[in-house]
């Protein structure tokens, strides 16, 4: 028989066809880990995630001390991001010895996420820390100067992230608190006002409000941001800067976010000093909510008003109220935050006055 006959009576069963590298049968579904420990994140640094095991009541934020595991994601998360105060579970070695990297293989559902987006027109928006309970807003009463439109743009974050402020003016011994606290304290924002030195007695106010809290620390560079983190925690050893005598600005002391066990219980997120919260990812109208001492006169606006146009109803109510200062100041805050979301008026990256 001729090598062509032979050929002629194979069929496709007579082929051997040598499986691809992509022909293994997908699923969906997911490995569930029920074993994995639950753990706390501390801090996050180039792609590695610092985690403590949380404790037997589930919540890592209390007094018992967790053990340190490093993690890494696992690819079943995808896109998602893990930040600061996320909860999640840890797969493979957690015993959190040297050299070891556990696996991160969820993220539980977050209670509040804190947010920024690059700039105001930009409506990406970057979570910043998970899970917080308040936002501290450090503001320093001189050196660098009070900022009251940055502290606004911090307080549009904390009421769209459902976090409590906390206003923590700092350095009263340069400068009184009185200016600022005219316009924040009819608002009922809770505040604490701080000399230094800083002693173990000035700061009872401030552990009262910190105690069994996840905290948030906010401000502009050189506010004393890291001051206050080292006298909370002495252990902590955050560095700080000072303030340029030329420029009035601080130095950035602090890369990226940590969270640091408070010695009475509870957990202090400290952020990198910020000169700009871009808030594009925030709707107009939370954006208008987060200044309740202006409701009165928002509701005189036709619907849908801009507040930026001849419509807006707010220049009268202003106005019937005798142009006060403070209430001008605010209105005016409102409106260059507005400006600046549609891009007309943006502003400096030091939000200065």
């Amino acid at each position: 028989m001729s090598r062509a006959d032979n050929r002629a009576d194979l069929d496709e069963d007579d082929v051997r066809v040598r499986p691809g590298k992509g022909s293994r049968p997908r699923t969906r579904r997911r490995p569930a880990h029920e074993g994995a420990a639950q753990a706390f994140v501390v801090a996050v640094d180039r792609g590695r995630y610092h985690c403590v095991i949380a404790d037997t009541d589930g919540r890592a934020g209390s007094d018992a001390a967790g053990l340190a595991v490093t993690a890494m994601r696992a690819r079943e998360l995808g896109r998602r991001s893990v930040v600061v105060g996320d909860t999640v579970s840890l797969a493979g070695d957690v015993s959190g010895a040297p050299g070891t990297l556990a696996r991160i293989v969820r993220i539980a559902p977050r209670k509040s996420v804190l947010r920024r987006s690059p700039d105001d027109t930009d409506p990406i928006e970057r979570a910043i820390v998970a899970n917080a309970d308040q936002l501290g807003i450090v503001c320093a009463l001189a050196d660098p100067p009070p900022r009251p439109r940055l502290i606004d743009r911090f307080l549009v974050a904390a009421y769209d992230a459902e976090l409590a402020p906390l206003l923590c003016l700092t350095k009263a011994d340069l400068a009184g608190p009185e200016g600022i606290l005219a316009v924040y304290e009819p608002l009922g924002i809770p505040y604490l006002v701080l000399s230094r030195p800083l002693t173990a007695g000035a700061l009872d106010g401030l552990r009262a409000r910190l105690a069994g809290q996840i905290s948030v620390l906010v401000g502009h560079s050189g506010v004393g941001k890291s001051t206050l983190v080292n006298a909370l925690i002495p252990d902590a050893d955050r560095a700080v800067g000072t303030v340029s005598p030329v420029t009035g600005r601080g130095r950035h002391t602090s890369s990226s976010a940590v969270a640091l066990r408070l010695p009475g219980g509870g957990w202090l997120i400290d952020t990198p000093g910020l000169r700009s919260f871009g808030l594009g990812h925030i709707a107009l109208d939370r954006v208008v909510r987060a200044f309740p001492d202006l409701a009165e006169g928002v509701a005189l606006c036709p619907p849908g008003c801009s507040h930026l146009d001849h419509l807006c109803g707010l220049d009268a109510w202003v106005a019937e109220h005798g142009n006060d200062p403070s209430l001008l100041a605010r209105l005016d805050s409102l409106r260059r935050l507005l400006r600046s979301r549609e891009g007309l008026d943006p502003v400096d990256s030091d939000e200065a006055d």
